[in-house]
């Protein structure tokens, strides 16, 4: 654990963070402005209206916009809309599909292999991207492209990846016109930054309230309805930026299963903090069983907090508490001593994976548990 991390002295975060996680997570509501402005002029062929499903291809922090859309449209997008975060594509997409492929680098194997799978079956294709092969393919193949440069880690430019989103699927009708939510969602996301930045004292700071408690424990968020994905979008930051053990889980599935595993191993009671994800918009229901679900986990011993999101609107509402969360996780990943940019593992997933394309061997996967010495 390093020591002298003092959250309320923003002037030494950059001892752990050398690279500046801290910038995009702050630049936030410019992220959303720019890219919805420079999507403005959007064209797409009017047979992309006539499609009978959508499918967004992409990966981590390029797909998650896709999950995001999904919550967010669910009880208006007329289509079905699938997030795919594989290989390929699966049987039922074809020529009556819009494919969205959503890649950072543009060079994610996985949605290179989508958008090319897409391209062969003849589907209505989109790319979104800042360069790399899938812009390349785009250009070559006339594709409608989304373009933004921004240099950041992909996971932290979440506005360029969700919101070229709303305005693929308002332009095609598919959402009423955004203009609206969006200038919401941009003035919260600005009072999200002043209300969680560095200089904001951690005694009026939720998120640096919310990483105290998170540090030395698992994180388990819980969300419902059009916040379903931001939880997912927090298990991920938590994931990445803090190097946490994190996962989601979502209203009312879990009340269904999750409750009666909150008994053992009796350890994991002290062990985990969750965070629901709360709105007065969330269905009656859901509040309901929220607030029961809290009682069950009192009765483990359970540590639980509310986050409740900002705004009117419910685009509005997602983003504070994605917000939030980045904030939450870029916070414990200074509490827990780690760089918030820092990807070695997956870094080094990349390179097994390179060699073994080289080698053109596949090597076996072990059977049983890890012994401890």
């Amino acid at each position: 654990m390093t020591e002298g991390i003092d959250l309320d002295r923003p002037e030494t975060y950059s001892r752990l963070d050398p690279d500046d996680m801290y910038r995009p997570i702050t630049e936030l509501p410019e992220q959303i402005e720019d890219s919805w402005k420079s999507s403005a002029g959007l064209s797409l062929p009017e047979s992309y209206r006539t499609v009978e499903n959508v499918l967004v291809a992409g990966m981590g922090g390029s797909a998650i916009g896709g999950s995001l859309l999904q919550s967010y449209g669910a009880d208006a997008i007329p289509v079905p809309l699938a997030v795919w975060r594989n290989y390929g594509l699966p049987a039922w997409a074809g020529e009556n599909t819009l494919i969205v492929a959503v890649s950072y680098s543009g060079n994610t194997e996985e949605t290179v292999s989508a958008l090319t799978e897409g391209k062969r079956r003849g589907a209505k294709l989109i790319a979104v991207s800042t360069g790399g092969t899938v812009t390349e393919l785009a250009r070559s193949e006339s594709i409608p492209l989304i373009s933004f440069n921004y240099s950041a880690q992909p996971r932290a430019t979440i506005g360029y990846l969700f919101t070229p989103l709303l305005r693929i699927f308002a332009t095609l009708s598919f959402l009423p016109d955004q203009e609206q939510a969006i200038r919401e969602a941009i003035d919260v996301a600005r009072r999200s930054v002043e209300r969680w930045g560095g200089n904001m004292p951690a005694a009026e700071n939720e998120a640096k309230r919310i990483a105290e408690a998170s540090r030395g424990r698992e994180v388990v968020v819980y969300g419902a309805e059009f916040l379903s994905a931001v939880a997912h979008r927090w298990k991920t930051q938590m994931n990445e930026n803090a190097k946490n053990w994190s996962f989601w889980e979502e209203f009312p599935e879990l009340d269904h299963n999750a409750v009666v595993g909150y008994e053992y191993p009796k350890a994991l009671s002290d062990a985990v903090q969750v965070v629901m994800l709360y709105s007065g918009d969330l269905s009656p229901r859901i509040r309901l069983r929220m607030s029961i679900t809290q009682k069950i986990l009192d009765g483990f011993g359970g540590h639980w907090t509310v986050a409740e999101a900002d705004g009117q609107g419910r685009l509005a509402q997602m983003y504070s508490l994605i917000a939030l969360g980045d904030f939450a996780s870029y916070y414990l990943a200074l509490l827990n001593g780690a760089d918030p940019t820092s990807i070695a593992a997956i870094n080094f997933l990349k390179q097994e994976l390179a060699r073994d394309e080289r080698s053109q061997g596949v090597p076996p996967v072990q059977a049983g548990y890890a012994e401890q010495s």
